[in-house]
């Protein structure tokens, strides 16, 4: 599924405008963003939370001259479902 085409699925099913729909899209992922980005996590009863996982620095190998590279420490974004979710998907 595409932006535009989740933008109109959400448009349709909330009897919203596509502008009023794109706005809110937005504003809930920037929410979530901005507060993830604080430490915090964030939860949807029965859908699942979202929160930051550190990554340690580690070396990798380069794959075409096997040479050791250094890769710096980052933080990335982890979903973890709830298990509702995970029953309704199975």
């Amino acid at each position: 599924m595409t932006k535009s085409e989740l933008i109109e699925a959400v448009a349709n099913a909330a009897n919203v405008s596509k502008a009023d729909a794109e706005r809110t899209i937005g504003a809930f992922f920037d929410t979530v963003v901005a507060n993830t980005k604080k430490g915090d996590k964030v939860s949807w009863p029965g859908f699942g939370s979202f929160s930051v996982t550190k990554r340690p620095a580690r070396t990798g190998r380069n794959p075409r001259t096997g040479e050791p590279v250094k890769i710096a420490a980052s933080k990335a974004m982890k979903f973890s479902s709830s298990s509702t979710l995970k029953s309704t998907l199975n």
